[in-house]
């Protein structure tokens, strides 16, 4: 699938398909976007000690380095888990520039986030483990992680890839999901707010980033 790299409002860049007419992050700004939606929303507002995080869509890395970044900050001990059916190339990799928007450190961050071996538990830093596999949502087995406290749902739209957005992933995620443990995600579609509380979750709808009036954060009883 061809990618093209793009810059967003904030200065950030992101990756572009124009097969589906859709890009990794929003164009109001990716930095922008990661930071309030999976940051403030999740990461932060998560009461965890030392948090298990979901991902759902490594893709550029950036969600990753936020909390990478946020964990070391303050000594917050944090598991991330990732799931990406196509990770991108490294001449996608080294034209993102995260890391120099942010500092030296944070572009070193970037690169070892994204050359740590698939499928192996890495120590990318004292307070952060990653654990990116490489596999397909939708066929795979969530028995095999551990119970987690966030979940970055951070698929292409529903309208893009609507098997990613189904009752059943909402379910699985449910059951692995610890109490109090919130699901946040920059959509703000109805019907995916149903999926979610008839999956057991409660979900409320907050103020959106930059070019979106709403998003979702979803929370375990």
């Amino acid at each position: 699938m061809q990618r093209k790299i793009i810059s967003t409002e904030d200065g950030s860049k992101t990756l572009f398909i124009p097969e589906m007419d859709e890009q990794y992050h929003s164009v109001n700004g990716a930095l922008t976007e990661s930071e309030y939606v999976y940051l403030d929303k999740g990461y932060r507002h998560n009461q965890s000690p030392s948090p298990v995080i979901l991902e759902i869509g490594f893709g550029t890395g950036l969600n990753a380095l936020l909390t990478a970044i946020e964990a070391e900050k303050k000594k917050r001990r944090t598991t991330y888990i990732s799931l990406e059916k196509y990770p991108i190339e490294a001449t996608e990799i080294e034209q993102l520039n995260y890391g120099s928007l942010i500092s030296e450190e944070a572009e070193e961050l970037f690169s070892a986030l994204h050359y740590s071996e698939w499928n192996v538990k890495t120590e990318i830093s004292p307070y952060f483990d990653l654990l990116k596999l490489k596999t397909d949502l939708t066929q795979f087995s969530f028995e095999e992680l551990p119970m987690v406290d966030v979940i970055y749902f951070d698929a292409f739209g529903p309208d893009k890839q609507p098997e990613m957005w189904n009752e059943e992933i909402f379910r699985k995620l449910f059951a692995i999901s610890n109490s109090n443990a919130n699901l946040v995600t920059y959509s703000a579609k109805g019907e995916i707010r149903r999926r979610m509380e008839r999956s057991g979750y409660i979900s409320e709808r907050l103020p959106g980033p930059p070019g979106k009036r709403q998003m979702l954060r979803a929370t375990r009883p």
